[in-house]
């Protein structure tokens, strides 16, 4: 069985080197990525079917490579801020292409363990996972004949109109967001939602509990905490929206990091079982591949030895990076105790964050898990121990701008686990579902890392040297935002320079707690209702723009799935919504591709404003109003359609299971 192959491995480097430029370029220009893991499986059979032996795990292989793309490219979230700080003026090389490439490969290793406990031992919906494992699918017709021809349908169907509103807003005729200010009580407060067909599928995928604790979190973030914190700045006047924006910013996200990391911890402890268990069973086979035994290829890992080796190992590279950034200020009095706690914190970190993290790809998919918050609870962290060995600066010297450089730069360490493993796990639900060999794809994603680590630094310093970014020391007028380095980078001066509000935290922290207790309650009493705390965080922590169309795809799922209970073929009819969903999340995914081209393009041609490059008119006053009613309508139509796409079907036409599809 053709897997693990040196043209997929090609065709993987050269996806993941075009998928990075364009991540990077769209999240440091204008605040957004792409998930990279559909366009890539796309664009691969695409290639791949003109070779008559490839196979559905050679496909999965590439996109297992070019997924890295999407999520090593989240650096982007913390390395700039070295930059901001005044620390660096350029990135060099080599020391970043080390720092990207072995977080990266921690991220692999720590999250191997962890397959057994939250793929192939959890209910979890890896909604992403499952979607990408459909395409391969569908593209190697792994199905009945009368399944494929309506699957392929749905998918290109759902693409293209995703496709289409994802450009048509491109344009300004209609609006690719609508969003409104308004005072609520003594306060203020916003309703906003992007006009994303993407967010509508993963909705779709993750179900209806999830969209419900989301809507929970928005509830509490948008009625409770906005208006309270915003009343004493709306009795003295100002512009409501630059209030409200502001306040959510710099305060009611602080509250919903602290709720996503009492769920962190809580998430931790209750599948700290499963991981031991997964490790136990990891160390089994270990041993019974060396007395002979043949596993099964879906139960093949690396072997935990090598991963524990490889863990242990990359500890001397990152000891003697730590300790050259330490060379200078206050580190180098008391290097030694440092440079233990850092390594030690990086060790304990990355076992808690590739958990929780796989837990959120899991939960939402993992481009829509807030990695970002992840990152501030690592700076946290880091920040924490070193202002305990150091103490607390007056925010603004020296001394305080080493601490915080250093802070930055083990963050950005276990920045790379975090998005590595967030992805990773996702890879391995896919691997599952088409017959994997899950060693193969962990082999993959190692190399998707280097390539990712190799591509990354040229193109920040690229962008650094013909932008620079905000807050930085001579930045200019065109500078680039990177607004989720710039909010970590003021976390860890916050906490060294004595200026972090930990009251917010500490809000956090107990609506966490508050939240896991009904969840308890709930679990012990009910078998159907939850109340996950991580997912309420996230709605708590994340913009309404980027929740609220999840809960709404999870009640369209919903009702398209209690229609499908009642057709004859109930099976083929809720597999047809999946496709569907899929093809939603596969259209705006290339298209966004397609526009990171083209805003490179009109950058490279000297376009002042590039961002706008499709723009047709400017400040279209019907333009939400219109954008509401034609996604709506679309998004309606598509649900209707697929109702009518999915009666009738031949009952014989059932799926091979992944086991059959492997040696089909």
């Amino acid at each position: 069985m053709k897997e693990l192959t040196l043209r997929g491995i090609i065709l993987g480097a050269l996806l993941t080197i075009l998928f990075t430029a364009a991540n990077v370029y769209l999240g440091l220009k204008i605040g957004i990525t792409f998930a990279t893991s559909i366009p890539a499986a796309v664009i691969s059979m695409a290639v791949l079917k003109l070779v008559r032996d490839a196979t559905i795990q050679e496909n999965n292989i590439v996109q297992t490579i070019a997924s890295s793309a999407g999520t090593l490219s989240a650096i982007i979230f913390v390395l700039p801020g070295l930059i901001m700080v005044g620390w660096w003026t350029g990135f060099p090389y080599w020391l970043s292409v080390a720092v990207i490439g072995i977080g990266g490969i921690l991220g692999v290793m720590y999250s191997v363990p962890l397959r057994r406990a939250l793929v192939t031992g959890s209910d979890l919906p890896y909604p992403e996972g499952v979607a990408a494992a459909e395409v391969l699918k569908v593209g190697a017709g792994v199905g009945g004949a009368e399944e494929n021809r309506r699957g392929l349908n749905a998918i290109i169907i759902s693409s293209v109109v995703s496709a289409f509103y994802f450009m048509f807003a491109k344009t300004r005729v209609v609006a690719e967001a609508a969003e409104k200010s308004f005072r609520l009580g003594a306060g203020a407060t916003s309703a906003s939602a992007s006009l994303s067909m993407a967010l509508i599928g993963v909705g779709h995928l993750v179900g209806l509990g999830v969209g419900i604790a989301m809507i929970v979190g928005l509830l509490i973030a948008k009625v409770g905490l906005l208006p309270w914190l915003t009343a004493d700045q709306v009795a003295g006047g100002g512009a409501i929206d630059e209030i409200v924006s502001t306040t959510f910013r710099q305060q009611v996200r602080f509250i919903g990091a602290g709720t996503i990391g009492v769920a962190a911890i809580w998430t931790l402890l209750k599948i700290i079982g499963p991981i031991l268990k997964g490790i136990r069973e990891a160390l089994a086979a270990n041993r019974a591949r060396h007395g002979g035994e043949t596993l099964a290829l879906t139960e093949r890992d690396l072997p935990i030895t090598i991963v524990g080796g490889t863990i242990v190992v990359a500890m001397i590279p990152i000891a003697l990076l730590l300790a050259a950034f330490a060379q200078s200020g206050p580190i180098a009095s008391a290097e030694g105790i440092t440079l233990t706690l850092s390594i030690l914190y990086i060790l304990g970190a990355g076992i808690v964050i590739a958990s929780v993290c796989g837990y959120m790809a899991g939960l939402i998919g993992a481009s829509n898990s807030p990695i970002s918050g992840v990152g501030i609870l690592s700076v946290l962290g880091i920040a924490l121990i070193l202002a305990a060995l150091f103490g607390q600066g007056a925010g603004d010297g020296a001394d305080t701008k080493a601490l915080v450089a250093f802070a930055l730069f083990v963050t950005a360490i276990i920045f790379g686990v975090a998005t590595i493993s967030n992805d990773n796990l996702q890879d391995l639900k896919t691997g599952q579902l088409v017959g994997a060999t899950p060693w193969k794809q962990q082999v993959a994603l190692v190399l998707g890392n280097i390539f990712g680590a190799l591509v990354i630094p040229p193109i920040l310093e690229l962008l650094n040297s013909a932008f620079g970014f905000q807050g930085a020391p001579g930045a200019g007028p065109n500078a680039l935002a990177a607004p989720q380095a710039a909010l970590i980078s003021a976390i860890a001066q916050g906490v060294l320079g004595g200026s972090l509000d930990w009251n917010l935290i500490g809000i956090g922290a107990g609506i966490g707690v508050a939240v896991i207790i009904v969840d308890e309650v709930l679990r012990g009493t009910t078998s159907k209702y939850s109340l996950p705390a991580l997912a309420v965080g996230m709605g708590i922590y994340l913009p309404m723009d980027l929740t609220l169309l999840i809960p709404i795809g999870a009640l369209l799922g919903w009702l398209y799935n209690r229609w499908a209970e009642k057709q004859s073929n109930s099976g083929f009819a809720e597999r047809i919504g999946t496709l569907m969903a899929t093809g939603l999340i596969v259209g705006e995914s290339l298209m966004g591709v397609a526009y990171a081209a083209i805003v490179a393009g009109a950058e490279r041609a000297g376009s002042e404003n590039a961002g706008e490059v499709l723009a047709l008119v400017e400040d279209f006053p019907w333009a939400v109003p219109l954008g509401i009613l034609l996604f709506t309508a679309l998004v309606l139509g598509l649900y209707a359609w697929t109702r009518g796409a999915a009666k009738g079907a031949p009952v014989q036409d059932e799926p091979l299971e992944p086991s059959e599809a492997t040696y089909r």
